[in-house]
């Protein structure tokens, strides 16, 4: 069974930086692609960013470009997002998943596993 774990949230002061975690474990192929997304109160989910396992080719929103880095750890199941110059904005629960066999095209339209999520807290 695929898992996801996030880690490295927390509180951070504006303009401060964080960088998350994302480890699968469970994998019986090799995954196609892993995104990060984020939910913020009383918001719907918000797609950040994408990571292509094959070619390590990359996918920013608007809202991440600049701001956020998605990267993969050479030979393993970790994906990181850093995120700097953070806002109060950025306030957010947030989420890795796991599209496991791609066909949605790319970005992936739709993600099979889901992990629990990581708080981030951006406040003075």
């Amino acid at each position: 069974q695929v898992q996801l774990v996030e880690s490295g949230g927390g509180l951070v002061q504006p303009g401060g930086s964080l960088r998350l975690s994302c480890t699968g474990s469970g994998f019986t192929e090799d995954y196609y692609a892993i995104g990060w997304f984020r939910q913020a109160p009383g918001k719907g989910r918000e797609g950040l960013s994408h990571i292509r396992r094959s070619d390590l080719s990359t996918f920013y929103a608007d809202s991440a470009k600049g701001r956020f880095t998605i990267s993969k750890d050479s030979g393993g199941n970790t994906v990181y997002l850093q995120l700097d110059h953070l806002k109060p904005e950025d306030t957010a629960v947030y989420y890795c998943a796991a599209d496991l066999w791609g066909g949605t095209g790319w970005p992936p339209l739709a993600y099979d596993v889901w992990g629990q999520g990581t708080q981030v807290n951006v406040s003075s």
